[in-house]
């Protein structure tokens, strides 16, 4: 079985703009006028242009502001002050403070549609050091 994460966006060139930006992650192909494929993961991400008020999942609107899903993305990185000022220069906005915790440390961004994302840069131990109670 493998992962393969969909993203829908109103825009395609405009969301290719941002993940690259902020992410570095890098087009691969397009499959076709309305989705194309990035790497630069662990899995492959797929933006699909769909329009803002076409039906989603079951009767759900499609609506590229602010929203909350119960599915969202981390990206874990290395330096989090320098990915976090790469994400809001490439038009992410920031939704809170950078947070510690015994695992590392965690911000939350929103990207230009909508959808929520975490920053996370681990400690060495990273979540082990929850499991060791």
């Amino acid at each position: 079985m493998n992962f393969l994460l969909n993203i829908d966006v109103p825009d395609l060139e405009r969301a290719t703009t941002f993940y690259t930006a902020a992410f570095g992650l890098r087009p691969s192909r397009q499959l076709g006028p309305d989705v194309l494929e990035l790497l630069g993961l662990q899995v492959p991400v797929y933006l699909l242009r769909k329009a803002a008020g076409t039906t989603g999942a079951g009767t759900s609107v499609r609506d590229y502001g602010r929203h909350w899903t119960p599915v969202h993305g981390d990206i874990a990185v290395e330096d989090l002050d320098a990915a976090l000022d790469d994400a809001v220069r490439a038009g992410a906005r920031q939704e809170g403070e950078v947070r510690s915790a015994a695992w590392g440390r965690i911000v939350q961004v929103a990207d230009p549609f909508g959808h929520g994302w975490c920053l996370i840069e681990f400690t060495a131990r990273g979540y082990d050091a929850l499991a060791d109670g």
